[in-house]
């Protein structure tokens, strides 16, 4: 579990020193990566589900258009809480209405009239 934490706080780090320097890509171009990570086998009903998906998520949101950064962060924050060993429930209920929001907000910017 220790290795496991290890690998995944060093990935974390290295994406963001690579989020700082990295191009931000449009609206749209962002929108058509987070389709693609929609599009393949990830399911996010159970805990390594969710796993492969926020880390799918990590690296579009560090280049994301500016209007999906928050959107993408709190939906990467919704699922790392909900894969946690024992997920806490406050926190989750705490985070439910952002994850909402979040993801309404991705449906009208990818989906809707905001490409």
């Amino acid at each position: 579990m220790k290795k496991t934490l290890t690998v995944l706080i060093a990935a974390g780090a290295l994406l963001g020193a690579a989020g700082c320097s990295a191009p931000q890509d449009t609206t749209e171009e962002s929108c058509a990566r987070i389709q693609t990570v929609g599009a393949g086998p990830t399911s996010n009903a159970d805990k390594a589900g969710m796993i492969r998906l926020a880390n799918r998520l990590r690296p579009i949101e560090a280049t994301a258009s500016q209007e999906l950064q928050a959107p993408l962060q709190s939906i990467i924050e919704f699922l790392d809480a909900s894969a946690q060993e024992n997920p806490d429930t406050a926190k989750l209920e705490e985070l439910q209405g952002a994850y909402t929001s979040a993801g309404q907000k991705l449906s009208e910017l990818c989906t809707g009239g905001g490409q």
